[in-house]
C-alpha cells in the first residue's frame, strides 16, 4: 500500500491543492517500509492531473487536510481513498492512521481558498 500526504514543511498542508509536495509512504506489512517526495503541480487539485499519476504510482490512500469535492471525485475515480480532516507531522499522521486512530472528518471545502 501506498499512502499520499500533501506536505509543507514536514507538516500536512491545509488544502490539497497547493501543496508545495507530497509525501509518499511505502506501507509494507503494517509499517512503513520508505518515504519519497513528489513536487506537486500548479493548480487546482481538481484539474492539476495529479490523480492519475498518484494511482500510477500506486496511491491507494490519501490522508489530507481540507479537500473540494471536486478534488475527492477525482481522487476516488482513480480508486484512492480520501481521509480529510488530517493535520500535524506527517510521518506521525502515518503512523497515527496504520493504528487505526485516523478517519474522515466529512468536511468539504467549498471554495479555493479555504483554509
Amino acid at each position: 500500500m501506498k499512502i499520499a500526504v500533501p506536505t509543507r514543511d514536514g507538516r500536512v498542508d491545509d488544502h490539497f491543492g497547493h501543496c508545495a509536495y507530497y509525501t509518499i509512504f511505502n506501507i509494507i506489512d503494517g509499517n512503513v517500509a520508505d518515504v519519497t517526495k513528489m513536487a506537486s503541480p500548479q493548480g487546482c487539485g481538481c484539474k492539476s492531473g495529479i490523480a492519475p499519476v498518484l494511482k500510477q504510482m500506486g496511491v491507494t490512500v490519501m490522508l489530507a487536510g481540507n479537500m473540494g469535492q471536486g478534488a475527492k471525485n477525482v481522487l476516488e475515480a482513480q480508486r484512492i481513498e480520501v481521509i480529510r480532516g488530517c493535520s500535524g507531522d506527517v510521518e506521525e499522521l502515518v503512523s497515527q492512521y496504520l493504528s487505526g486512530n485516523i478517519k474522515d472528518n466529512g468536511e468539504i471545502c467549498d471554495h479555493h481558498d479555504c483554509h
